[in-house]
């Protein structure tokens, strides 16, 4: 008898156990649209973030929701977003493509270095000794942090230790602009081709003791549009809400620290800039 009444003791609790489980399946089942494994699975899963959510998985869901556009994935191609678009019933939407901008030009053949560094090959690692050995205590430090994080090739070192920046390759993930300890890149849309090549915020020729493509603060960008350009802590700032498709700032800087920036990858300098024909390193402490 007590094997008996343990047994049904057993048996009736794993029975109110199974109908506890049944019950709050019912009640707390939360329904998901399938559309969203669907969608999810026409989504590039870069889980960039570019589109402002963590992951491909977040944003399907927007997707559902209608809360997003389809253009607001930037990694995936044209006809990726047409697909969804197309499967979801709705406007694929348009949206302009934003990348990454590097406000420096300072490469070793035109800024110095005033101390040698000797640790590992990291930006990051370096500006950890009293903010790195560049004279401008703003420029690129040049081991290609960026470089190393863009899971999609978009920036590459060139010949002088600066990273560039690949229009065509570029999510705008923002993971450049995290690793970057100088924060010398910012997200744009890529109709921003007038651009400020400098953060420094010294002012005067001593500038060009540290750097030659560096921002004296002349002002004369500021002066030839007043309209689009203040001086704010000794650096142009450009207003972009204002007509910003002009070459006129560029054409009296004497360094080239305001620049024009083609879609081909070209910068254009104003007719005033000193020509750099340096291809060589400058030595530490060398001006």
């Amino acid at each position: 008898m007590t094997i008996i009444t343990a047994l049904l003791a057993l048996g009736g609790l794993t029975l109110l156990l199974a109908l506890m489980l049944i019950l709050a399946n019912k009640k707390l089942y939360v329904y998901e649209d399938p559309r969203i494994d669907v969608v999810e699975s026409m989504l590039p899963h870069a889980n960039c973030g570019a589109c402002g959510y963590p992951g491909c998985r977040p944003f399907a869901e927007a997707l559902v929701k209608g809360d997003m556009s389809p253009a607001k994935c930037t990694v995936s191609s044209e006809d990726g977003r047409q697909a969804i678009a197309a499967y979801l019933g709705v406007d694929a939407g348009a949206e302009e493509k934003r990348v990454a901008r590097l406000a420096c030009a300072g490469g070793f053949n035109v800024a110095i270095n005033r101390a040698k560094y000797a640790g590992i090959s990291s930006c990051r690692g370096e500006a950890l000794i009293s903010g790195g050995g560049k004279g401008c205590s703003w420029g690129c430090l040049g081991h290609g942090d960026c470089e190393k994080v863009c899971d999609f090739d978009a920036i590459t070192m060139n010949a002088f230790g600066i990273p560039v920046v690949d229009e065509a390759k570029c999510t705008a993930c923002g993971d450049c602009v995290e690793v970057c300890p100088k924060d010398l890149f910012s997200i744009h849309p890529v109709s921003h081709r007038l651009w400020v090549a400098c953060k420094s915020l010294e002012a005067g020729d001593a500038v060009l003791e540290d750097c030659e493509v560096g921002c004296t603060a002349c002002g004369k960008c500021a002066m030839d549009a007043p309209n689009l350009i203040s001086m704010v802590q000794n650096l142009p700032l450009i207003d972009y809400s204002k007509n910003h498709q002009t070459q006129v700032p560029i054409q009296r800087c004497p360094t080239g620290a305001i620049v024009w920036l083609e879609s081909d990858g070209n910068v254009t300098k104003g007719p005033e800039a000193k020509k750099i024909i340096r291809k060589g390193r400058l030595r530490v402490g060398e001006s």
